[in-house]
């Protein structure tokens, strides 16, 4: 079942709780939602959109078949694409299909061409992954690709899926692939306070924003649940334990609701790229949103933030910290100098630019940054303080506020263990 999102709307990213009786809540938030239920022949993205797109130009396309939870069916389409891309005379293979052991998917993949998978001795087991080079070598059209967020098996060419796909992608290789919502790297937090499971396999942000294509695979949570109960998704030994876990009706309502969201905001930043492409309207002054991190501690709450607004707003962002004289190299604590790496990577990978400023007065130096590259959304990190430490040592937030006036301020909470995500004091 598909959607076509008619309106979009303007809600606080905080989606969901853990306890059941919100399921309520989210259907009356969910209803807000303006969509209509397309007849599947006319709202499916046809296999001649796939063509067409191959058709404008030289660069590989890609599409992502995304959902809410494992049994919607983005694999089961993704094969059935293939076969109607086929009859068309389209050159298309099966690069990886993961069946679970489910005999209708299995059944599916019928006479299409599956390029054989590399096998990997690893610790003793022999481990089937698909082989990237052996793709590139048969170069088909289009290729297709289950599992985005897998993790590759150590001595693989990239650690990531997501990685072989980009590789394909360059070589010029257009690509089907499938993603559950929850693998979204920026979505990390949301998902983990929904559920209560911290999900360790994902995607970064920028990959949906290659994409040409993002559409959502939908079933109602009855519907998911039934197919659960029915053996469908998982081995019948584990089917009660998902139940009363993940497959929660509270749970599942939140993650269909990140889902719709995550494809109308893909389908608003294509809108606005199309319309400022074509000249079909005047161009907005771009947004441009700045994460102020600590050269400290993890950044990983407040980088995610930055990456959901930036990603709404269709819009630049800059991952920024402030090197003090005593945080110059060599005199940085090891552990720090680590840290520090470890959020300039994954603010990378989430596509921010990441900036080092060099000041010894840390709010100085964040207030000509934000000045001088018109920066209008800002995301601050905070745990709780005392008056008199305010008083004291003073507070970046506070002077931030006072200072840059025309930026709109968002004061993300840390708990004291993330305290090392908020900018130094001084």
């Amino acid at each position: 079942m598909y959607f076509e999102i008619c309106s979009l709307f303007d809600r606080s990213e905080e989606v969901g709780h853990k306890q059941e009786g919100q399921s309520s809540k989210y259907k009356a938030q969910s209803s807000k939602l303006v969509v209509s239920e397309m007849n599947q022949s006319i709202a499916r993205p046809s296999p001649e959109s796939i063509l067409a797109k191959l058709s404008q130009g030289e660069q590989a396309t890609l599409r992502v078949y995304i959902g809410a939870a494992p049994g919607v069916g983005k694999t089961y389409q993704m094969l059935e694409d293939a076969h109607l891309l086929k009859k068309q005379g389209v050159d298309i293979v099966v690069a990886v299909v993961e069946t679970h052991g489910r005999e209708d998917t299995k059944a599916l993949i019928g006479d299409l061409e599956c390029v054989p998978m590399r096998r990997i001795e690893y610790r003793g087991v022999t481990i089937e992954e698909m082989d990237v080079d052996a793709v590139i070598a048969r170069h088909p059209a289009i290729a297709i690709v289950d599992e985005l967020a897998h993790t590759n098996v150590p001595s693989s060419k990239n650690s990531k899926r997501y990685q072989d796909v980009l590789d394909l992608l360059s070589a010029g290789i257009s690509v089907i692939t499938a993603v559950n919502i929850q693998h979204l790297e920026s979505l990390n937090d949301v998902v983990t306070r929904t559920t209560g499971i911290r999900v360790r396999e994902t995607i970064p942000d920028y990959f949906l924003r290659r994409a040409d294509e993002v559409v959502n695979v939908d079933v109602s949570v009855d519907t998911l649940r039934t197919r659960l109960r029915q053996g469908k998704i998982y081995d019948i030994v584990k089917i009660e334990q998902a139940l009363n876990n993940f497959f929660r009706k509270g749970n599942l309502s939140a993650l269909r609701e990140l889902a719709l969201r995550q494809v109308a905001t893909d389908q608003a930043t294509k809108a606005h790229d199309y319309r400022e492409r074509e000249g079909l309207d005047q161009a907005v002054i771009p947004e441009k949103v700045m994460v102020a991190m600590a050269s400290r501690g993890s950044a990983k709450k407040l980088l995610r933030v930055g990456s959901r607004i930036a990603g709404r707003l269709a819009s630049d962002w800059f991952a920024v910290y402030v090197e003090t004289p005593n945080e110059e190299m060599g005199r940085i604590r090891p552990e720090d100098y680590v840290a520090l790496q470890v959020n300039i990577s994954f603010a990378e990978d989430l596509g921010a630019k990441v900036v080092k400023l060099k000041s010894r007065r840390v709010a100085d130096a964040l207030i000509d940054f934000a000045r001088r590259e018109g920066i209008t959304h800002v995301v601050f990190g905070q745990t709780s303080r005392s008056r008199l430490d305010i008083l004291l040592h003073g507070s970046i937030i506070n002077r931030f506020l006072h200072e840059v006036r025309d930026a709109t301020v968002q004061v993300v909470p840390l708990e004291r263990r993330e305290k090392g995500e908020m900018m130094q004091e001084g």
